[in-house]
């Protein structure tokens, strides 16, 4: 039976048509669900309202820099908001990790698959910036690296969800990132610099101390450096969220530029400094070997 040359091409021009229409009714889908979720945050943020502030919008400014008023309850305790963030956002990871350790890590598989194909690229990427930063010693710096870098990238996500809280006067405020706060920017960049000091004393005894003491103002400088980013972005969205009632599942996209952009790039520019920091301190001293000393020649001087 013979078929048409004609039909053949047509037939194949009709699966192709429908080959492209697939991926393309996909992204158009994806494109709609995006669109409805942030009409849904427009209309849910104008019919539940922005709640009662506490003042203008310099106070709110000012006290999203040194948190002197808007506390919030903790077990009788009156703490910064940012406290409430780093309970929250330790015990998602916590959380994560255990149930990733449990239920996911067993089943992996030699072909893997979409979620463990991301966990195996996001451990790699922190073990292999261990190994190339402290070729000599980087077990221990790849899990710390990891667990700062997850701490310091999911953190500064958090704000995105604009979850709201209560203060001990009765006013709402949207919990901000963990490291918005002065003193956990301090305790990150302190403890990233007793980590690197430890290193350095486990690996090279009293030379490797002396090596992080010459360091002492990393601690100052990455502090500061993680506070002065975030603190940026979250005067940016304070501001926006003061004069545009848009906290309801997602801000709006200054913020989320802001948020994605502080949390990629202070992840990176934290666990870059603190492996090159700890393969320079954590480095073995190999002794110069003695030149041989080049002996005056006495005598009578030519002619």
């Amino acid at each position: 039976m013979c078929v048409p040359v004609g039909g053949v091409a047509a037939a194949g021009r009709e699966r192709s048509m429908k080959d492209v229409r697939k991926p393309l009714s996909k992204k158009y889908f994806i494109l709609a669900a995006v669109v409805a979720v942030l009409i849904a945050s427009l209309v849910g943020a104008i019919l539940i309202g922005a709640g009662e502030r506490s003042g203008s919008l310099s106070e709110e400014l000012k006290d999203a820099v040194l948190h002197e008023e808007n506390k919030i309850n903790l077990f009788g305790w009156a703490v910064n908001p940012a406290a409430i963030s780093a309970f929250i956002v330790t015990g998602i990871l916590l959380l994560a990790a255990l149930v990733i350790r449990i239920f996911a890590i067993p089943r992996f598989r030699e072909v893997p698959g979409k979620f463990q194909t991301a966990i195996e690229a996001l451990v790699g990427f922190f073990d292999d910036m261990a190994r190339n930063n402290s070729p000599h010693s980087n077990n221990i710096l790849g899990c710390y690296i990891f667990s700062a870098g997850c701490y310091v990238c999911f953190g500064t996500l958090f704000e995105l969800f604009g979850v709201q809280w209560t203060t001990t006067e009765g006013y709402v405020v949207s919990l901000p990132a963990p490291l918005s706060d002065i003193n956990a920017a301090i305790a990150m960049g302190c403890l990233s610099y007793l980590f690197i000091m430890g290193g350095g004393i486990a690996q090279c005894g009293i030379r490797g101390f002396g090596r992080a003491i010459k360091e002492f103002s990393l601690p100052v400088s990455m502090s500061f450096r993680l506070f002065g980013a975030l603190l940026s972005g979250l005067l940016v969205t304070e501001l926006v969220y003061y004069t545009i009632a848009l906290s309801v599942v997602l801000p709006v996209a200054v913020g989320i530029l802001f948020t994605l952009m502080h949390a990629l790039v202070q992840t990176y520019v934290l666990v870059l400094l603190t492996s090159t920091y700890f393969g320079e301190v954590t480095e073995p001293y190999i002794r110069k070997p003695k030149r041989a000393k080049k002996r005056r020649e006495k005598g009578a001087q030519p002619a």
